[in-house]
């Protein structure tokens, strides 16, 4: 009786101890993750430093409409926006290619835009090899 209660009281413990290490170490878990997505995150400056201007372009649309546009485009590094820089001509051409198989239409809203922000996006980081496209911001709209 004295061996089967010393036993019950020894996994009790067991269990407890299993379980208090389990919560410590989910919550560190938790807390490291937090700490380093909030580090991660880009200042200004550095944004700023790792974006590549992109100046007016005038072009045609589908439609037969003239759109001029300017963007702004973030990279991951400054590597990264000194290569978009030497690569201007291919992203102005992957830009006015783009625009000119699409109409008033299909920029229209936030939807289009953010759609053309996109496709841009993944368009510019098949010819990226230094770093990567984080985001495109369009600047300067105007379609006539």
């Amino acid at each position: 009786m004295k061996k089967n209660k010393l036993l019950t009281v020894m996994l009790i413990i067991l269990v407890t101890i299993t379980l208090i290490g389990v919560v410590v170490f989910v919550l560190l878990t938790q807390f490291n993750k937090q700490t380093t997505t909030a580090s991660e995150e880009p200042t200004i400056d550095e944004i700023v430093e790792s974006s590549v201007d992109v100046t007016e372009i005038t072009t045609n649309l589908a439609d037969n409409r003239i759109i001029m546009l300017s963007l702004k485009i973030q990279t991951d590094s400054k590597e990264a926006a000194a290569e978009l820089t030497k690569r201007d001509f291919q992203a102005k051409n992957l830009i006015i290619t783009q625009l000119s198989e699409m109409t008033e239409a299909d920029l229209k809203g936030k939807d289009g835009k953010a759609t053309f922000e996109s496709t841009l996006k993944s368009q510019l980081n098949e010819l990226m090899q230094e770093g990567e496209v984080k985001e495109v911001y369009i600047t300067s709209y105007i379609i006539q």
